[in-house]
């Protein structure tokens, strides 16, 4: 069975998988899967989970907040901000769904942030305006 390496990198380190037969991610197109001697190919992966496996071992599961994956010369490169790896599908389903639940929340305040930065910037822009009208 042919191979390649699995290299990936975070915000605080880089880890090289060997021995790697399959992939399985999953882009804005949909899921798709990687083998030993696929053509070269570079695609922005999804919120969500991915998997691989090593030789004939069990599939190791990868939850990724979305990160760049490129493939060439039997090496898998994907750069994320923080990765999570886990053989037992059960503990990474939850750990995925943690950090889906966590973004979405820091996704709101951020919203709400805005939204009330656009509030402050309207109101001095018509006080501005106002004042300009009064002298």
């Amino acid at each position: 069975m042919k191979r390649f390496t699995l290299a990936l990198q975070d915000a605080a380190h880089t880890e090289r998988i060997n021995n790697v037969t399959s992939f399985v991610g999953e882009d804005a197109s949909g899921s798709f899967g990687i083998l030993a001697g696929h053509a070269r190919i570079m695609t922005s992966l999804v919120f969500g989970l991915a998997r691989f496996r090593i030789d004939k071992n069990p599939w190791q599961y990868l939850v990724l907040p979305g990160a760049l994956l490129y493939f060439r010369d039997n090496e898998l490169s994907i750069s994320t901000r923080h990765y999570l790896i886990d053989g037992d599908y059960e503990r990474i389903s939850s750990a995925l769904q943690e950090q889906f639940v966590a973004e979405e929340m820091e996704l709101h305040a951020m919203k709400i942030s805005l939204h009330q930065m656009e509030e402050q910037l309207l109101k001095r822009l018509w006080e501005t305006t106002r004042q300009g009208e009064l002298t």
